[in-house]
Formats: C-alpha cells, sequence, structure tokens
C-alpha cells in the first residue's frame, strides 16, 4: 500500500515530506534494512553503540529502566553518531519509571480507570512521557489498549484498564493527547487484543478467541475508534484471532487463521490497513516471545512479517543475524523489495513526524534540562496523591469491620504474600509499621520454608520444619487466643513468562498457619495492591481491598481508608468476584 505522507498520523508538511523523500533516495539496501530493525539496550559500551549507530544503522532502540543521566549520556553519544535520527523508546505504561529509575509510578491503567475519571489516563500519559522525554526518549510502548476480559489472563490484569470496550477507548484516547503534547509518540497495543484467554504470549501463540462480530464490537472498535484519532504505531502481538482472519478471507486453513497476528496479513494488511485504513507504523511486539519463535524459522518468520504488512522488528536474538536474515530474505526474492520500501519510508515518516531532523540540525535532539526540577514535580505528586485517593476500592465490607481501631483489635496476624517469597521483605516491613504506627500490635509471619522432605522422611527436622510442624498439632485455641484479627496483603505484580497469577500458599502437608484457616474464628481482612481477582482463591475474606498499585501514595490512602479517615472512592472497572457468587458473601 502507498504510504500517505501528508495524510494522519503522519500529517506532514511539504519540508517534511521533501526530507522524508530525499533521505530515502540516498539510502542504499543494506540501510534500509537497518530502518526496520529495533533492537533493545539495557545497557551500552561504546562498541556497541558504534556498531548500531553506524554499522547496522539501525532506526533506534528501546530501553528498560535505566538512571536518568545515564540514559541521557548513552542517548546523546549513540544519537550524534547516527546519521539519520534514531527512535529511541520505552515501555510507559505506568509512568516515566518505565524510561528513568528516578521517574514517577503514577498508576497501572486500571487504578487509573478506578477512579471513574478519564482525566486520570490524560495525567498517565502526561507523567510518563514528559519524563521519558526529559533523558531523549521520543516513543512510549503505551497505552495498553486490551481489554480485561478473562480474571485467568496472566498478563494483561491490571495494565488493562478495564473490561469494558468504553472505557478502554476513554482513558486511551486521554493518553495519546497527553503524548502528543509532549512531543512522544504513543503505541496502541497489543493487536488483535490480550485478555481473552488464560495464557500469555511471552510463552505461546494466545488466542483472542471472540467472535467476528463481538471482535469487531469490542477490539475492533477499539482500533478503529483510535486510529481515528490518530494513533500514529500499533504494536501487533503474537496473538491469533481466527475467526476475524477467517471472517476476511474464508479460504484460510487452519494453520493460517491460528497465525499470530505479527505473522498475518490478513489481519496487519487486510484489517489494519484496507478495513481501518491505518496509515502508520506497525511494530511488532517482542520477537523473543515464543509466541513469535514456534511458528516457523526466525528467517522465514522475518520476511512473514515484514510481508504480512509489519514495518518495524522488535528486538532480536542476535542483531547481525537478523539482519543477515533479512539481507539473505530480499535476495532470495522471499520478501519483496516494494514492501520494505514502503517499511522504510514509514518509519522516515514517524521521525520526520517527531521533528527529528531538525532537532538533529540544532543539536537539541536529549534535552538539557535539569531533571531534578521534572521528575516527580509538584503537580505529579499532587496528581499521585489524588489518584491514590480516588483509586481505592472496597470490594466488600460483609461484618462491617471497617474503620479498623485499636480500640475494636489490637492484635493482628500479618502475611504479606509477594511475587518473591521473601521473609521481612522492604514491603512487608511498610506494611507492618504502618499498622503499628496506627496502635495496633502485627506478628508478622515468615513466610519462606527451608523444609528438606527427604530429611524430613528419615526423622531428621529443621527449624523451619518444626515450627510448621508446630502450627500444625496445636489446638484451634492456642492460635486464635493470640489474635484479635487477620490481615493479608497480597503485592502480587504481573510479570510476563508466567502462566497464572494466584496465590501460592507455603504449607507442609496442606497444612500450617500461612492459609486462612481461621476466617472461621476470627475476622479476616483482605488487601491487593495489584492484582484484582485474589477473592478468586480467598473467598472467604470478611472484608476485600483492591488498590491496584503499590505506591506510597496508595498506601497512606488505603491506611486513611482502613482507619476512617477518608472515605472509599474507587470503583471496581473488573467484576472482582470473578464471575463466582460466593465470593461476594
Amino acid at each position: 500500500m502507498a504510504v500517505r505522507l501528508t495524510e494522519a498520523p503522519f500529517n506532514l508538511n511539504q519540508e517534511q515530506v521533501n526530507w522524508v523523500e530525499d533521505t530515502f533516495r540516498g539510502l542504499s539496501m543494506d540501510e534500509k534494512i537497518g530502518q526496520l530493525l529495533m533492537p533493545a539496550a539495557g545497557y551500552f559500551t561504546p562498541e556497541e553503540m558504534v556498531h548500531m549507530a553506524k554499522d547496522l544503522k539501525v532506526a533506534g532502540m528501546m530501553i528498560r529502566t535505566m538512571p536518568g543521566e545515564s540514559a541521557r549520556q548513552a542517548f546523546t553519544a549513540i544519537q550524534s553518531m547516527s546519521t539519520i535520527p534514531m527512535l529511541l523508546a520505552a515501555n510507559l505504561e505506568t509512568g516515566g519509571i518505565g524510561a528513568v529509575a528516578e521517574g514517577t509510578i503514577f498508576s497501572s491503567p486500571m487504578g487509573c480507570a478506578a477512579t471513574g475519571n478519564p482525566e486520570n489516563g490524560y495525567r498517565l500519559g502526561k507523567i510518563s512521557c514528559k519524563e521519558a522525554a526529559a533523558v531523549g526518549v521520543n516513543w512510549g510502548f503505551a497505552p495498553v489498549v486490551d481489554i480485561d476480559n478473562s480474571y485467568r489472563n496472566p498478563i494483561t490484569n491490571i495494565r488493562a484498564f478495564s473490561s469494558d470496550t468504553d472505557e478502554v477507548i476513554a482513558y486511551s484516547k486521554c493518553y495519546l493527547k497527553a503524548a502528543k503534547e509532549e512531543g512522544v509518540i504513543p503505541t496502541i497495543k497489543h493487536f488483535p487484543g490480550d485478555g481473552c484467554d488464560e495464557r500469555d504470549q511471552h510463552l505461546l501463540v494466545s488466542v483472542n478467541d471472540r467472535s467476528a462480530e463481538e471482535w469487531y464490537d469490542s477490539y475492533g472498535k477499539i482500533y478503529e475508534t483510535l486510529i481515528r484519532e490518530g494513533a500514529p504505531t500499533i504494536m501487533v502481538g503474537h496473538i491469533a484471532q481466527p475467526a476475524v482472519a477467517r471472517d476476511m478471507n474464508p479460504d484460510l486453513s487452519r494453520k493460517e487463521a491460528y497465525l499470530p497476528a505479527s505473522l498475518s496479513k490478513t489481519l496487519v494488511t487486510g484489517v489494519l490497513r484496507e478495513k481501518y485504513h491505518f496509515n502508520g507504523v506497525a511494530i511488532t511486539d517482542s520477537t523473543l516471545m515464543v509466541g513469535y519463535m514456534q511458528c516457523m524459522p526466525r528467517k522465514q518468520a522475518l520476511a512473514a512479517s515484514i510481508e504480512a504488512g509489519i514495518d518495524m522488528i522488535l528486538f532480536n536474538r542476535n542483531l547481525d543475524e537478523d539482519y543477515r536474515y533479512i539481507k539473505e530474505c530480499i535476495e532470495e526474492g522471499i520478501l519483496s523489495k516494494e514492501r520494505v520500501d514502503e517499511a522504510v519510508l514509514r518509519v522516515l515518516a514517524l521521525k520526520a513526524m517527531l521533528q527529528l531532523p531538525g532537532k538533529q540540525l540544532s543539536n537539541t535532539l536529549i534535552p538539557d534540562t535539569e531533571l531534578k526540577s521534572i521528575m516527580k514535580d509538584s503537580v505529579t505528586k499532587e496528581w499521585c496523591r489524588e489518584l491514590a485517593d480516588r483509586s481505592v476500592t472496597l470490594v466488600k465490607d460483609n461484618r462491617n469491620l471497617l474503620p479498623l481501631s485499636p480500640e475494636k483489635g489490637k492484635r493482628i496476624y500479618l502475611n504479606v504474600i509477594e511475587n518473591e517469597v521473601e521473609n521481612q521483605s522492604p514491603f512487608a516491613m511498610d506494611v507492618k509499621r504502618r499498622l503499628e504506627a496506627e496502635g495496633f500490635s502485627v506478628t508478622l509471619r515468615d513466610r519462606k520454608l527451608d523444609i528438606n522432605t527427604a530429611d524430613m522422611l528419615q526423622g531428621i527436622m529443621n527449624e523451619d520444619a518444626l515450627r510448621v510442624m508446630s502450627e500444625i498439632s496445636a489446638s484451634t485455641d492456642d492460635f486464635v487466643s493470640q489474635y484479635d484479627m487477620a490481615m493479608i496483603v497480597l503485592n502480587m505484580e504481573t510479570v510476563s513468562n508466567a502462566t497464572v497469577v494466584r496465590v501460592n500458599w507455603k504449607v507442609m502437608f496442606g497444612l500450617g498457619n500461612d492459609i486462612p484457616w481461621y476466617a472461621g474464628e476470627m475476622p479476616l481482612v483482605v488487601v491487593s495492591t495489584a492484582n484484582p481477582y485474589h477473592l478468586l482463591d480467598i473467598p472467604m475474606a470478611h472484608t476485600y481491598i483492591n488498590a491496584y498499585t503499590n505506591t506510597p501514595e496508595v498506601l497512606e490512602a488505603l491506611f486513611d481508608k482502613l482507619m476512617g479517615r477518608s472515605d472509599f472512592k474507587g470503583v471496581s472497572p473488573v467484576d472482582a468476584f470473578c464471575g463466582h457468587e460466593d465470593c461476594a458473601l
């Protein structure tokens, strides 16, 4: 398809068009290949920077969180080496922290939506892009526009705004507006949409299982709307959408219908380009994921992606190898020069849209502003406090336990459950200190168990084994008489390459005081600072609260609400009861 340089989302003026066309004409095929590649960089050596910028002439790179000055110095160096200014990207889903170690964690997207005010989608974009741009980032891989349709999905979860299509659109539009104001290109992701099944595309090709009609009315509506809003880039996931693929082309084989979108011409060219008239840049999600690698040999996959309508390849197993693979595919006729040219034109148009050529000439690709004046400024801090106050959500309080007070019950048995099992972690100790500051007497459980089953079978018992055996054999009164209430705090953040996000109890023979067997004996308050679906595993909680994000501001707001100093204002953007009536009891 022809690239429309003067039309949305690029909307280039004649000077910018001239730069794109002149630059394109001056590129050799080897240089064009470089413009298709977007490697990752977590640490920069001088040799790597020279190789990427001068030898391969890659389009840009994505970084993980780095100290601000380190990022700025590395970006300054590599931009100075590059003939064509680079795209510098970061994941900007929750705040500037996605790029800069000193940056803000504003909120998870779901925390924003829990406030009921799309203005917080704008603030998320504003903070994320402003702080990242301060070190030279010009491309943000956000907002996430997936729909959190399944409480079993291990990767979407709080990364999505909501389970409601219109809410996703409302918050995403506000994010796009803020990104544009800050001069950072936003990316809507992950087409054709995650959040349906219970699998993670990092580990396999996941499947968006909606019917074609359902998809057009939900995920399709989101993409069509945001494309019309001028979304400049779309990240294409390793997610299949067989119903839509077959609707577009009934003659597809089963294998073709279940190709991930990142390899599907039917979905990228057919749906995005032709049906929804997307004229911007399409980039793959990480091509290191199993969902990309499982389908065919990598060399073949790289060519298939670009032929499908993808313009840029994100990440490389080996950068030089991928460069060679693409070159060989062109020489062998597997990958057409026409598709390469079209992709390169779009990449150059994106750079012109960002005004990178002019900034390169004026030596302003990397701002020289004082980072301390931008990171976590007074407005940002106030927005964080307001967001926290309005997002924390009371899901149920069936025994009217709230507000808590030492007068009603001073002795608390506290169990803090996190992704990594660590006794007295900084987060757990922070929760304990906050409770003690309110006047409670707190016993914090040590969850990490070092139990050797083989030794136990021989009668050799270490300290942890003896402790849990003592718990198992103790009388009910022995335990319950020590406490007035129990509190479980779940700080289990969504991570990639996981098959489930569930509570993992640390027990022996399925027994011990880690599990809430005591819920029938004393009040049980449960708080989640991430995954909103933990009632599935702890339906016996008498009081359950979702906080969505574990920042200090959210913890401050949470304790104000627990103690009755502030009302709960959040409204759940998803079904926190997971469709199970017993979870509401």
